[in-house]
């Protein structure tokens, strides 16, 4: 498809959509960015080793998204070549920035899960202890029966209901302690891990690996997505600006090979095509002489892929050279 035909399909994005896509592809590649940075910052302590390895880090994702972009402009230029190569520059780069994402993502997830496991432990050390005292309670009563047998009411089983009644009392406070701790409030990453692991009938660990893992690739993939949304924008914008330039991609026609062969077209009506032999106006010429192709505009259009403007130009020319006649009902014919 050619430029002119492209720029006929749609026309350049307007500042909103264009604002929304520089603001996703910004949010991602900082994210990803920041995920990298969480995992090149924990191989060492020195201060130094971790500007450095910060430095690395903001190096490989901004490497990583001019590869991606790069990889498009070749692929658009032809150069497959060239964006095997950029895309496999990439592919590495990406994989160390996943491996950072998911370090990071997991760090995240497993910081809250340390929260929450450290406020569950607090009750878990409540209800021990409010356990232990309803075991003592239950010991000091059966204590109690066994006196009442023994007719010693008086000197065991009040001593007993009396230690009852205070173990009664700390049960109560241990409960009051319990019950106002701050509640446990589960994050909805780990209500989602959680469900998670539930649906698919695996451990948590588990879960959380993968969800992570999906995350962190998701993210690499967003941002890739829009940066080359941004250079596929950037290139119809020239296309659409400066229509007469030979598109990058190479053009294909059903009818004939010689649509390849065009390389320039002429910028204003009032250019002379040029008639060299190796030119597609000669071939046009000859064809159209030849009775071989029709003489319409939509004909040479269809045959050669030029623009509409290069066909007027041509079709002015041959006139001017008396070698084709406009119809009275506006079509041509050649009278060479």
């Amino acid at each position: 498809m050619s430029a002119p035909t492209k720029m006929a399909l749609r026309f350049p994005k307007g500042r909103f959509a264009m604002l929304s896509v520089y603001s996703f592809t910004g949010a991602a590649i900082v994210a990803s960015t920041i995920f990298s940075l969480l995992l090149f910052l924990s191989l060492d302590d020195n201060p130094l080793m971790q500007w450095l390895f910060g430095a690395l880090a903001v190096i490989f994702e901004a490497g990583k998204f001019y590869a991606w972009y790069e990889f498009g402009e070749r692929r658009a230029h032809g150069n497959y070549v060239g964006a095997l190569s950029a895309l496999a520059f990439y592919l590495i780069l990406a994989l160390i920035s996943i491996g950072g994402s998911i370090g990071g993502i997991n760090s995240a997830t497993n910081a809250a899960q340390s929260e929450q496991r450290q406020a569950q432990a607090q009750i878990d050390a409540y209800n021990r202890q409010i356990n232990a005292i309803e075991q003592q309670i239950t010991l000091n009563n059966q204590a109690a029966e066994r006196y009442i047998e023994l007719d010693r009411i008086a000197t065991g089983v009040a001593r007993l209901q009396k230690e009852n009644n205070q173990l009664r009392k700390e049960q109560q406070q241990l409960a009051l302690e319990r019950d106002s701790l701050p509640a446990v409030a589960q994050g909805s990453i780990l209500g989602l891990i959680s469900n998670l692991a539930n649906t698919l009938g695996v451990s948590a660990d588990q879960a959380q690996s993968w969800l992570v893992i999906f995350l962190s690739v998701l993210l690499d993939v967003f941002a890739a997505f829009f940066v080359g949304v941004i250079g596929e924008e950037q290139r119809f914008r020239h296309w659409y600006r400066h229509p007469h330039a030979t598109p990058p991609t190479p053009v294909s026609t059903k009818a004939s090979p010689r649509a390849n062969e065009i390389d320039t077209e002429p910028t204003s009506p009032s250019e002379v095509p040029n008639e060299d032999v190796d030119s597609p106006y000669a071939d046009i010429k000859a064809a159209l002489a030849a009775k071989t192709l029709r003489c319409s505009k939509k004909a040479v259009i269809a045959e050669y892929a030029l623009s509409q403007e290069a066909v007027d130009t041509l079709f002015t020319h041959l006139q001017q050279q008396g070698l084709v006649a406009k119809k009275p009902n506006h079509h041509y014919h050649w009278v060479g």
